[in-house]
């Protein structure tokens, strides 16, 4: 593991802690704006500028048992990304503890998954990402559909797309909420009807950051407008509970963010700890 400055609520070793954060410094698929590799030392940066207590959890950060291990070594390809990483959330997941994975992009989901049983995938994202990947078996855009090759098309739920492309509009897509579908429904609504779509109770949440409107995160690699506020990617993390198993994020691009967007990571990844530290306490 190579090291770095370190999120700032992390405080305890490995064989201490509740939760573990991993980052993941790849972005070898990217095919528009790269630089995502670059992220989490950004993400780990800007949580130095929020304050631990959440007031509204009461909850001081600094209480609850996290580990920063660093970021993961691997080589240039996907696929030795890929083994770093199950690899390395296996190790996680057996030892008991919560696994949070900071990427790079999209692709870090499909390893991550496979070091898990029985679990489903909800999937907050601008974009549905179930592409063929006739190119490549393995590429960002085709997160999902890979996913569901590992855990089944029924577990897994995109919520807030609002891009889909022609290739992927078919019979095989996954069921989804669309932002637009959000919007008219309402978010405790749509969201419920996300969690009920799960055939699977335990459920990953991976947040891809273009999930959120780029007025609120402008640091991506795809941006796409009509996305969802912060504060209600927050809202879904407190109503999914203690069906979070683990969490990943993905796709900030600092060359492209004011600061924004990873202050908005590294407090996403403050508000799962608090959700699930203080469901399960």
């Amino acid at each position: 593991m190579a090291r770095s400055d370190l999120f700032s609520s992390a405080n305890s070793t490995f064989e201490e802690a509740d939760f573990v954060i991993v980052g993941v410094p790849y972005d070898g698929t990217t095919r528009l704006r790269s630089g995502t590799r670059k992220a989490p030392a950004a993400i780990r940066k800007a949580s130095k500028l929020l304050d631990p207590y959440l007031f509204e959890h009461k909850l001081d950060l600094s209480t609850v048992k996290v580990h920063d291990a660093g970021d993961l070594e691997f080589g240039n390809s996907c696929e030795e990304m890929f083994k770093a990483v199950e690899k390395e959330a296996r190790s996680i997941v057996s030892a008991g503890k919560f696994p949070i994975l900071m990427g790079g992009e999209r692709s870090i989901t499909y390893p991550f998954i496979r070091a898990f049983e029985g679990v489903g995938v909800i999937s907050i994202d601008a974009h549905l990402d179930f592409q063929q990947g006739h190119e490549r078996k393995f590429d960002h855009s085709c997160t999902m559909r890979r996913v569901s090759e590992v855990v089944g098309i029924g577990n897994v739920v995109p919520f807030g797309v609002r891009s889909i492309s022609k290739e992927e509009y078919s019979e095989e897509m996954p069921n989804y909420v669309d932002a637009y579908q959000i919007r008219e429904a309402g978010l405790e609504n749509s969201w419920k009807k996300a969690l009920n779509m799960m055939r699977r109770e335990n459920v990953l949440l991976s947040l891809d950051m273009d999930g959120i409107d780029p007025g609120f995160a402008p640091g991506t690699s795809r941006p796409e407008p009509f996305g969802l506020t912060g504060y209600e990617v927050k809202s879904c993390i407190d109503m999914v509970g203690d069906r979070l198993v683990g969490f990943d994020i993905s796709e900030v691009l600092p060359s492209h963010d004011p600061g924004a967007t990873a202050a908005l990571a590294a407090r996403m990844i403050m508000e799962v700890i608090a959700i699930v530290h203080t469901r399960r306490g």
